[in-house]
């Protein structure tokens, strides 16, 4: 089947500006960040641009040649910085402006030429599987930061488009996109190329509306797992993550914050807050990946242990209750009640676990300490029970 690559040209205007559009419209509805207007500018801008080269010997070369492509680059050098505002990094107009001065400038002199078709071919496909690579490395380390599988979705649709325009960028300088002729009838190979650019280009646009909805539907469930003053897990991200847990040995700490109380009548509840905050954080560096923390309630935290003995959960307790006097140490003589930790500790050798059997015996454990003065740690044994 042979395309008009003229009318594949104009087609991926229409769709680049009707991307543009939605997602234009989608970012005015206040739901989205301003990445979404930098992505739809991006659209507009590749559309607008694709129209012009489209009219390549029907209107002037200074339209279709020299503005059409640098709109096109300007458009694409958008995207990398679309998808880092995404990622939370900052991005800079001038600099994305100078980028497109300097990458735009062989199209208005060294490729300007009416029959320079195959030259700024290549060189424009070149450019363009570089930018495409950029935003794939930026794809790519937002699903690693945040576990997005759209993210590496998105990885995979630019690398591919990466390829083809590396593919489009050595046919063209190899003379296999025909002699030169933009819109020479008959010319299957770039018109399919194209044609495939036009496909991948819609795919792509439409990923990074899932890649939100995915980001959004994550910030959701961390909003109703996670505490929002310490960051750790709250009590029903708790129990959602202990039922994922294997039913392996398991040890608990059932850990209370001493005289939090006096803390802050005396200083106020900002300055609770800064404790409990300095906890979270000291606790949370003493755990091993796949290990939980959470806010219990109140100055009260539960720490699970993934494969732990007893033994070892009374060790990592005690570098727990430490680290957190080291913590306190940067607030200097702010404090005139210094908190300490009394904690409980239980483990369960065999699964499956009962989280509120295992918390009970941590709580038992808890509470003898609190009978023996406070800071330090106890561990529930079955056999002192017994006896």
């Amino acid at each position: 089947m042979t395309f008009d690559l003229r009318t594949i040209y104009a087609m991926t205007a229409v769709a680049c500006v009707v991307l543009g559009m939605l997602q234009c419209a989608a970012y005015f509805t206040g739901r989205f960040e301003r990445w979404l207007a930098w992505w739809s500018a991006s659209n507009f801008l590749v559309g607008i641009g694709s129209f012009l080269i489209s009219l390549r010997s029907i209107a002037p070369d200074s339209m279709t040649v020299q503005f059409g492509n640098v709109l096109t680059v300007a458009g694409c050098v958008l995207l990398p910085a679309s998808m880092r505002i995404f990622v939370g990094r900052t991005v800079s107009l001038l600099y994305c402006s100078l980028i497109i001065a300097v990458l735009g400038i062989p199209f208005v002199t060294i490729f300007s030429a009416h029959d320079a078709s195959l030259q700024r071919i290549a060189y424009g496909s070149a450019v363009y599987c570089l930018l495409d690579l950029a935003v794939a490395r930026e794809a790519h380390r937002l699903g690693r930061e945040e576990k997005l599988y759209s993210a590496e979705l998105a990885v995979g649709l630019f690398v591919l488009t990466a390829m083809l325009y590396a593919s489009r960028s050595t046919m063209a300088m190899t003379g296999l996109l025909g002699d030169g002729n933009l819109f020479n009838g008959g010319d299957a190979v770039h018109a399919w190329v194209a044609l495939s650019a036009m496909v991948f280009l819609t795919l792509r646009s439409m990923v990074i509306m899932l890649m939100a909805g995915e980001r959004a539907s994550a910030r959701l469930r961390a909003a109703a797992y996670c505490d929002a003053l310490t960051g750790v897990l709250n009590r029903g991200g708790l129990v959602q993550s202990f039922a994922e847990l294997s039913p392996k040995p398991l040890a608990v700490l059932l850990i209370d914050i001493d005289h939090f109380k006096q803390l802050n009548d005396a200083h106020g509840h900002a300055m609770g807050d800064e404790v409990l905050r300095a906890f979270a954080s000291s606790a949370a560096n003493a755990l091993d990946d796949g290990d939980l923390i959470a806010r219990h309630g109140g100055d009260e935290f539960v720490i699970v242990l993934k494969e732990r003995s007893l033994e070892q959960a009374v060790a990592i307790a005690e570098h727990i209750r430490l680290a957190f006097v080291t913590s306190l140490r940067r607030l200097g003589d702010r404090l005139s009640v210094l908190p300490t930790l009394s904690i409980g500790a239980a483990a369960e050798s065999a699964g499956p676990v009962d989280l509120e059997a295992l918390l009970h015996k941590a709580d038992q454990a808890l509470y003898a300490r609190k009978r023996q003065g406070r800071n330090g740690v106890d561990a529930f044994r079955e056999d002192v029970l017994a006896a």
